[in-house]
């Protein structure tokens, strides 16, 4: 009995990693998800958002930050496809997650969740640096709008602000337009200018500025204007996703279920955007929606149906992919105008844009140009919001061989009538030469 419990006590330990380890090709939803939280209250007080995501099938683990027991993998494998952090005032993570690993979770293709606060800690700050953000380096700042704030039975200091300045991208937030503004107060922060792959999903307006609100200020301030981010998202060049704000509240259930009216406007909403807004763009940081995946890569020449291991140039050859994008459920085909395919070496020979059945599947004909040497089929597809697609395969492009040539090549009849013209000619010459008098 004894020795049948050691089995089984390895055969877990063995097992466990592989079976935390949900993310995979074929359902490229994230499902393990690690949440960490400054205070188990957070739980509560932030339960729809939760709930929502519990709803679509996720299994959330809450721990707290401090947590000497929680760590991001095992025996070397990942324990969870997706981190959320709603600890903003953390200074020091528990058990072996830190900094470093944390990065390294997302370089392993796992997607992020970064809220922060105006009690943010320079922990969390800096994690937002390292995924190419700056939250404002005043740690008693906040966003103060004195035009764009909400209306509430209290003027206040205008740090409650309604915003609808969004990314036009459906495939980020949704096909359903997002009618009432979102509430957000926190911190905001501005984008790393080198870095490319940071967009701006929810700014601030032009009136907008980062300053203490309970103090004067003495000095302009370091974020005014559109400058100033309020979520922002990043896409890896992995197609890891990462969602960054500076307002943990904007999550909360009072924020959810809260009336909203935008300074400035009769319109009056009983409910915020918040809802829907979190809703919506949580589907596209965990793969929910604009996940693509390419399959069935062929080649061929025309009127064949066998994959050549080598072309002869001015062949005609036909190359089709299928491209899908994960709905959450199912692979959906996918259906965009603007895909192309290189037939590349050094530099693209030919660049074709594919045509596409409306069921996924994209396909073109071209000629094999009239130079040989090793070529490749290049498909390299980035479109906002989606995942990008990169598809090479390596084909070798020869020449005629001898006995392939034509018999007179048409390119060489003037140096056949230069070549019997002369001798004609020498012919002539020398009959009149022997017998003229």
């Amino acid at each position: 009995m004894g020795k049948l419990w050691v089995i089984l006590i390895a055969s877990i330990s063995i097992l466990l990693p592989f079976l935390g380890n949900a993310f995979s090709p074929e359902s490229p939803t994230d499902r393990r998800v690690l949440v960490l939280l400054d205070d188990s209250a957070i739980k509560s007080s932030h339960s729809i958002y939760f709930n929502s995501l519990k709803s679509r099938g996720f299994d959330l683990e809450f721990k707290l930050a401090d947590d000497p027991k929680i760590a991001l993998q095992r025996y070397g494998q990942y324990l969870y496809d997706a981190l959320i952090l709603f600890c903003p005032s953390v200074e020091r993570f528990g058990g072996s997650i830190d900094l470093a690993a944390i990065i390294d979770f997302v370089d392993s293709g796992r997607d992020l969740i970064i809220a922060a606060d105006s009690n943010a800690s320079d922990l969390i700050r800096e994690v937002g640096t390292e995924c190419g953000v700056e939250f404002d380096e005043d740690p008693s700042a906040m966003v103060i709008d004195h035009i764009g704030y909400a209306v509430s039975e209290t003027e206040g200091d205008h740090t409650l602000i309604a915003s609808d300045d969004l990314i036009k991208a459906d495939v980020i937030l949704g096909s359903k337009k997002m009618v009432a503004p979102i509430l957000f107060q926190g911190i905001g922060h501005s984008l790393n200018p080198a870095n490319n792959l940071v967009l701006k999903v929810l700014s601030a307006s032009p009136s907008a500025y980062s300053a203490n609100p309970k103090s004067k200020l003495s000095t302009p301030p370091s974020l005014t204007g559109s400058a100033i981010s309020l979520v922002s998202i990043v896409q890896a060049r992995n197609n890891a996703r990462i969602l960054i704000t500076g307002s943990l509240s904007m999550f909360s259930n009072r924020f959810f279920r809260s009336g909203v009216q935008k300074a400035g406007r009769k319109t009056k909403h009983e409910k915020s955007g918040n809802e829907q807004f979190l809703t919506e763009i949580s589907k596209w940081v965990f793969h929910e929606r604009g996940h693509l995946k390419t399959v069935n890569i062929k080649h061929h020449k025309v009127g064949e149906t066998d994959e050549p291991s080598l072309y002869r140039i001015n062949d005609e050859l036909e190359y089709s992919v299928e491209i899908y994008e994960w709905s959450g459920t199912s692979w959906e085909p996918y259906v965009a105008n603007d895909v192309q395919v290189q037939f590349y070496m050094m530099s693209p020979y030919v660049l074709k844009t594919m045509s596409h059945d409306k069921k996924g599947l994209y396909s073109t004909s071209f000629k094999v140009p009239d130079v040989y040497g090793v070529f490749q089929f290049k498909v390299e597809y980035q479109k906002l919001g989606y995942t990008s697609l990169s598809l090479s395969k390596q084909i070798p492009v020869r020449p005629y061989r001898h006995n392939e040539y034509e018999r007179f090549i048409p390119a060489a009849y003037p140096y056949y009538g230069a070549a019997f013209s002369m001798m004609a000619g020498f012919f002539i010459f020398s009959f009149v030469h022997l017998y003229s008098k």
